[in-house]
């Protein structure tokens, strides 16, 4: 699972770890983060392993996919959750840049495609499936702010729409040997400088008077895991927050 090492990825490797999975756990830079999610995998007496690459490497990002199935001979499902975050915007004093493009598209397109298609080739390899056993399936974790689109953090969003579009494209070129499919939380923990007000009040911001806390994500990634009829379409996990509108991204409406 790559960006397992904090925040959303750390709760879905620890779900997952809940659930009997045993967890690689990739990280960039956050080598101490990570270590601690491993312990607490551990600790639920699951496998668990860290492993460290740059996903703006082609060659590192090959050479993660090989160690990892080097130590997890068995690897199922793919979590591409490891994500660019940053502030741009066409008509802003921070306007997107060839620089932040080219790192947002590296990050969250090129490497979950790449990784996507090492996964289909290490399954392809394979070809054996057990009755009863799900098939094996990779998820990209998307943003409900796709369908619900503003300006703010263009780059971002570029590459995340981009994304989505390969879920059904990669869906239907790995058929049958590899389900792909997207999960698209929303507001889920505090970004940036965003307060705790702020945040709560932003959470607030949906037609069910929540949006998806880590643990709802979470468990959505475990349910698409073993959901053998579902691959090429996105879950919505967001108390409905893409069914609001809104000119500016919701942290911004409620920042103080």
């Amino acid at each position: 699972m790559t960006g397992a090492a904090k925040r959303l990825g750390r709760e879905i490797a620890i779900e997952f770890a809940r659930q009997g999975w045993d967890v690689a756990v990739h990280y960039g830079r956050s080598e101490l983060d990570a270590q601690e999610t491993v312990a607490q995998i551990q600790g639920l007496g699951r496998q668990a392993q860290a492993f460290q690459a740059d996903l703006g490497n082609e060659v590192a990002i090959t050479a993660l996919f090989q160690n990892v199935t080097k130590q997890f001979q068995g690897l199922h499902c793919l979590v591409n959750s490891a994500s660019i975050f940053e502030y741009d915007r066409a008509n802003s004093a921070n306007p997107l840049s060839q620089k932040s493009l080219q790192a947002h598209m590296q990050v969250n397109l090129a490497a979950p495609i790449l990784f996507s298609q090492l996964m289909f080739e290490y399954q392809k390899s394979k070809a054996t499936k057990k009755d009863g056993e799900s098939l094996p399936s990779v998820i990209q974790l998307l943003d409900q702010k796709l369908i619900n689109l503003n300006p703010d953090y263009l780059s971002y969003t570029l590459s995340k729409a981009a994304l989505s579009t390969s879920v059904q494209m990669l869906a239907l070129d790995f058929a049958p040997f590899l389900r792909v499919v997207g999960l698209a939380p929303g507001i889920s923990l505090r970004s940036g400088d965003q307060t705790n007000e702020g945040f709560t009040s932003a959470h607030q911001m949906t037609p069910l008077g929540k949006s998806s806390t880590p643990l709802d994500v979470a468990k959505a990634a475990v349910f698409l895991a073993d959901a053998n009829a579902i691959t090429g379409s996105t879950l919505y996990v967001d108390g409905g927050q893409h069914l609001l509108p809104s000119a500016r991204d919701v942290m911004f409406k409620t920042n103080s």
